[in-house]
């Protein structure tokens, strides 16, 4: 034979003498469709069923027909519960320890997941189910997400038959940057159209498992539904939106007060319990002004639109599977990957872009646009103080290993299998223990070797004791927490953890202690009553971090984000040379304009003076730049938070083949620049813009300006009707010693400092 494959039938020299002999097809019977459903960025509270006045039907429906559990716990960040979830490992030791954006050269973060860890879907395709992704990813480099790849660590590569969604870690609900198996699409529709992605998600979802059941009718089937809800910036139709009109102008002090009651009714959380006080930066609601107050309840206005509209998307997947006969056989399990986000800000903005400036709306200017949020004509996300109510009764926030950042909301349904319909469950649990109840559940088992790897042990442990036992104590021993440097470790009921200042030597940390037995929210610190205990679980802390590989500790976030200069990136010589024929380009692996000055070189041939279009864009219309031809005219368009700077060149453009160019000179990020046009070498008109964006949402087109448009002056995709032979970007970084960038960055704080006292806030 030249085949490795077993046979067990009979090879004679002709087929007439041989037996035949075909693998014999595992059946469905005993092994039950997984559906996974993964909130980002979703707060204990947020649900109705855990406390919240948001509409969720159909989530509250799931619970009431399975279990809620009280005491789930994730990483306090996408990318790593991601990792951790589809794994069964603890993020640190299969290369997660952050975002997907990083990667700073050390094992516990190389931005994939180790080919060590197979992930459920590796392990169930090989069991024969059907594998599907949708939705959000944020597992692969992000630098590696263009059409180039590599691609060994996107969703087809790592297990999934199927993928459609997006790769990085958030994008526009409205003008998304979508990926379908191995290559980036359009949206099907506009918004103008009645687009919107979570409805296309769910599109999508329905149609794989459509297809599925067409074809194999008696194999199960395991899909990923990663939601980009509710992350921002919150996008919903208007008619979700106006239903909440009104609903938070009590304030965020009136809203916890109302879900702390509501989920001590619920039993989500136990008598006793004590509402976390409000978190630092967190004013009362009283405090604020008119305007503020306004802005910030039509923030929240938005958020509660996204994730009721997300629920009736979550509705549609669950009637289409109880239409076909599916869903009393299914595993659905619901969750979130971390608390409510903190990266609203203290005051929210209405364009995300604004964050990473950082700098707050003028909450004057902002009163004439507040119908807008939520909208295509913004990008908006609220402020800690509703992201604290979303995490009621808990402290602190997403990146944060308080119960705010860790413990979330979390659903099993399981008609089949769970008898306590309604019930709840306390026992203590972790993103990790998800891969063994999934591999319990389906009769599968995690390989020690898979393509060629040795694997690492699961470190989960499987809670599925739990489905029919409410009163059975955890068999969860103990689970350690680290992110960003905040630091805890849970054991025997009892929590140590650390808030952690960035830059603040480690030894300077204050561990805290809470008996989680008595204290759900972790507002009672017994570290001086039991210092022994505290000792104890801070040496634990260590063991399991040498056992998981933590180390090196890394307190660092967005500056080691972006683009990677080390040997073989895309982005080592900050040089580029594009042709009109390149796929759009995602953010993380398009040039980084934010990072210093730069210069951009097109050359270009044009036979009639009605040939315009766009040469490059970058961002959209929240921020971004469109440098184009109109009107036979060369001009550029610096977008800044939706207000547009326009140059143009002093004269027509000639005819024929001419080089093009456009320079920005500044001295720092979020410093004034100016943006200089030039024909085959000649400066010819400028524009001064009085702040350069720091970071674009989106990513870049050459010939075009595809999805959301940067600029009101065309409609997109406005491509270059001549002839376009390439592009050229060359960037060198800011100076940093330089007394023109410490200048510069004196004069941006001093800009914030007024914007925020226009505000009429205290100083923080």
């Amino acid at each position: 034979m030249t085949t490795s494959e077993q046979f067990h039938g009979r090879i004679g020299r002709t087929f007439r003498e041989s037996e035949p002999w075909w693998p014999e097809p595992r059946g469905r019977e005993g092994r039950p469709n997984v559906l996974i459903i993964l909130f980002d960025d979703t707060g204990f509270s947020h649900l109705g069923c855990y406390g919240s006045t948001i509409s969720t039907p159909n989530i509250d429906s799931l619970a009431s027909g399975g279990l809620r559990f009280t005491n789930f716990h994730v990483t306090a960040l996408c990318s790593p519960t991601r990792a951790s979830l589809l794994t069964g490992r603890n993020h640190h030791s299969v290369g997660m320890r952050g975002i997907a954006n990083w990667d700073p050269g050390y094992p516990n973060m190389r931005a994939g997941i180790t080919k060590r860890a197979a992930t459920l879907a590796e392990i169930l395709r090989d069991e024969e189910y059907g594998t599907y992704a949708v939705g959000k990813w944020h597992l692969n480099p992000t630098e590696h997400s263009s059409a180039a790849g590599p691609f060994d660590q996107w969703p087809l590569q790592r297990g999934f038959d199927r993928y459609y969604g997006f790769l990085g870690g958030e994008t526009d609900q409205w003008y998304p940057e979508l990926t379908y198996d191995n290559h980036h699409v359009d949206p099907p529709r506009t918004p103008e159209q009645g687009y919107h992605l979570t409805e296309d998600l769910a599109d999508r979802a329905i149609g794989f498992l459509s297809d599925h059941q067409g074809i194999y009718p008696d194999r199960p089937f395991f899909l990923y539904f990663a939601l980009g809800a509710t992350h921002s910036p919150h996008h919903a139709p208007a008619e979700y939106i106006d239903r909440y009109r009104g609903k938070f102008d009590q304030g965020w002090d009136a809203v916890r007060e109302e879900w702390f009651a509501r989920q001590l009714e619920l039993g989500v959380i136990p008598p006793g319990t004590q509402l976390a006080p409000r978190n630092p930066g967190v004013e009362p609601w009283d405090s604020l002004s008119p305007n503020a107050r306004k802005f910030m309840a039509t923030l929240q206005e938005a958020f509660a639109g996204f994730l009721e509209h997300t629920d009736a998307q979550i509705g549609r997947i669950v009637q289409y599977l109880d239409a076909c006969g599916q869903l009393d056989d299914t595993l659905l399990l619901l969750l979130a990957d971390n608390g409510a986000s903190q990266e609203g800000g203290p005051m929210g903005v209405s364009d995300t872009s604004r964050y990473s400036q950082p700098l707050p709306d003028d909450l004057d200017e902002v009163q004439g646009r507040l119908d807008e949020i939520g909208g295509p004509k913004s990008s908006p996300n609220y402020p800690w103080g509703w992201s604290q109510a979303g995490n009621t009764p808990l402290r602190w926030y997403k990146q944060n290993t308080h119960g705010g950042g860790v413990r979330v909301p979390f659903i099993a349904h399981w008609p089949n299998r769970i008898a306590d319909r309604g019930g709840i469950r306390r026992q203590f649990h972790h993103v990790s223990d998800v891969a063994p109840t999934v591999l319990d559940a389906t009769g599968a088992e995690a390989p020690a070797n898979y393509r060629g790897a040795a694997q690492l042990p699961i470190s989960g442990t499987g809670f599925s004791y739990a489905f029919d036992d409410a009163e059975s104590e955890s068999r969860k021993e103990r689970q350690y927490f680290e992110m960003l440097g905040h630091r805890g470790i849970w054991a025997d009921g009892w929590k140590a953890v650390t808030r952690h200042n960035k830059n603040d030597p480690w030894s300077d940390d204050e561990w805290e202690l809470y008996d989680l037995n008595t204290d759900f929210s972790e507002t009672n610190n017994l570290a001086l009553e039991e210092p022994q205990r505290l000792r104890e679980l801070i040496d634990a802390w260590w063991v399991e971090a040498g056992k998981f590989g933590v180390m090196p500790l890394d307190d660092r976030s967005w500056q080691i984000g972006g683009p990677a200069r080390r040997p073989g990136a895309i982005h080592e010589t900050f040089r580029y040379r594009h042709t009109p024929q390149m796929s759009h380009m995602p953010s993380d692996a398009a040039p980084p304009l934010g990072l210093g000055p730069w210069t951009i070189r097109a050359r270009i041939e044009r036979d009639d003076a009605a040939q315009e279009g766009v040469i490059y864009s970058r961002g959209g219309m929240y921020g971004g730049l469109s440098f184009y031809v109109q009107d036979n005219r060369l001009r550029v368009v610096y977008n800044l938070f939706g207000t547009e700077f326009e140059g143009a060149a002093d004269g027509e453009l000639p005819l024929g083949d001419c080089t093009v160019g456009l320079r920005m000179d500044a001295a720092a990020p979020s410093a004034p620049g100016t943006l200089r046009l030039s024909v085959d070498g000649t400066e010819t008109g400028a524009v001064d813009v009085p702040l350069t964006i720091r970071s674009y949402g989106r990513g870049a087109d050459i010939g075009a300006d595809t999805h959301s448009p940067v600029s009101a002056n065309y409609e997109a995709p406005f491509r270059f009707s001549g002839t376009l032979h390439e592009v050229e970007i060359e960037l060198a970084p800011y100076d940093k010693t330089s007394s023109a960038y410490q200048e510069a960055r004196v004069q941006f704080r001093q800009l914030m400092v007024q914007q925020w006292h226009s505000t009429g806030r205290p100083d923080t």
